[in-house]
């Protein structure tokens, strides 16, 4: 294309330019919209910015245009405009408001944010809380939308004015105190981004400790329950604990493995999570301090793209009471999701983790995202954010997917 060629670029309102805010309030019906700008399409006004909401079969439309010019002859004034529209609004049975002013929106302040926050229920106390930390910050709360309605009330604030961490430092212990969870991550292009999400297993991709599950088997549940506990707590070295509980399980035959797959239950959300994590283009994995035995099924019932755990030694038929290979503990979890982040192509920054206990900490910690699942407190206070409730599928509403998006994927299963 030569220059002569080139079409002018569109000029930005000045804060000196006449400008329409046109809002339009009613019962929401199929046309709302098109017909609008039908009706400023006669004045030949240039959409500076709109605005739609609809709120329990309410509309709120705003359009925000350029003045008409006027000046007689032909040209249409900005009182034709006005009383053609508060004419066209009548005839659907909707209220129209237009307010005069100049130029566009005041401009935001730097620093952009997007907090998520779920509430089961969100009490009107808990908005207004946020909202306050919010303001307390000098972050402005530039737009609001739902996200979810079930099994969580999942609310988006996009803010502007306020440096992320200092959003994320002050809305945690918020957070704490009114029993809701809220995430805070960066805005930008990255955050829908293909990305890589790497959960732990035991009492978060699953509702079980498979290691308690082959001790029930040895007899011994109480006492690798105990030890267990006290490393999930972070009160006992995890590699040592490990290696205490799997000798328990020494002499159990082999076949064993076949029914500890059996036991397994998915926590509830974990298949929505996967699958919908899979059809927008993620890849997921998990790391396990338990044992291949059972998370190789699981990465292939699920289609995980990685998976890393300990195996259990079988030789002749029967557990030894060993493990071999590299022992997946708190910092061999953190290693793998740096792993997993250089195969996948994906930068750490763009990476999510899930985990509920001590041993995930490193791992939460490294992640550009990390998301406390039903945790100990411990880890709940490390985290990035925290999620309260037993669905595992409510993680996707920390990352922007809608409840809309989930149905979508769950609809075009193969």
């Amino acid at each position: 294309m030569s220059a002569s060629q080139t079409p002018p670029a569109t000029a930005v309102p000045g804060d000196d330019v006449p400008t329409l805010l046109v809002k339009i309030f009613g019962k929401d019906r199929p046309g709302i919209t098109a017909g609008l700008f039908d009706t400023l399409a006669a004045y030949a006004v240039d959409v500076v910015d709109i605005e739609q909401v609809v709120t329990r079969g309410r509309i709120t439309l705003c359009a925000l245009v350029t003045t008409p010019a006027g000046g007689g002859g032909d040209g249409a004034s900005e009182g034709d405009l006005r009383a053609t529209v508060h004419s066209w609004a009548e005839s659907l049975n909707l209220q129209a408001e237009i307010i005069s002013g100049r130029g566009d929106n005041r401009p935001r302040g730097t620093g952009r944010s997007h907090v998520t926050v779920l509430g089961h229920p969100l009490t009107a106390e808990s908005a207004a809380a946020i909202a306050a930390a919010i303001t307390g910050t000098g972050g402005n709360i530039d737009r609001i939308f739902r996200l979810a309605k079930y099994p969580v009330t999942a609310v988006e604030f996009a803010v502007s004015g306020a440096a992320t961490d200092a959003l994320r430092s002050v809305l945690a212990p918020e957070a704490a105190r009114l029993g809701v969870d809220v995430a805070v991550v960066a805005a930008g292009l990255q955050r829908r981004a293909q990305r890589l999400v790497v959960m732990d297993v035991d009492s978060t991709l699953i509702q079980d400790e498979v290691i308690e599950l082959f001790a029930a088997h040895a007899g011994c549940e109480a006492e690798v329950a105990e030890v267990t506990a006290a490393a999930m707590r972070g009160e006992l070295d995890f590699e040592q604990s490990l290696h205490a509980r799997v000798a328990l399980l020494r002499g159990l035959d082999a076949s064993v493995v076949d029914l500890v797959r059996k036991e397994v239950r998915l926590t509830p959300g974990a298949r929505t999570l996967v699958r919908t994590l899979k059809r927008l283009g993620y890849q997921v994995g998990v790391v396990s301090g338990g044992f291949t035995q059972v998370t190789d099924a699981l990465q292939e019932e699920l289609g995980l793209d990685f998976a890393s755990a300990n195996t259990l030694e079988i030789i002749d038929g029967r557990l030894t009471g060993r493990v071999t290979g590299e022992i997946v503990d708190r910092a061999g979890k953190a290693r793998l999701l740096r792993r997993f982040a250089q195969e996948a192509g994906v930068p750490l920054a763009q990476t999510v983790a899930i985990g509920d206990g001590a041993n995930d900490l490193d791992m939460l910690n490294t992640a550009g995202l990390g998301v406390a699942f039903n945790a100990k407190p411990v880890v709940r206070q490390a985290a990035h954010t925290a999620v309260n409730v037993p669905f595992l599928d409510t993680v996707l509403y920390l990352l922007g997917v809608t409840r809309e998006e989930v149905e979508a994927a769950e609809t075009h299963v193969e």
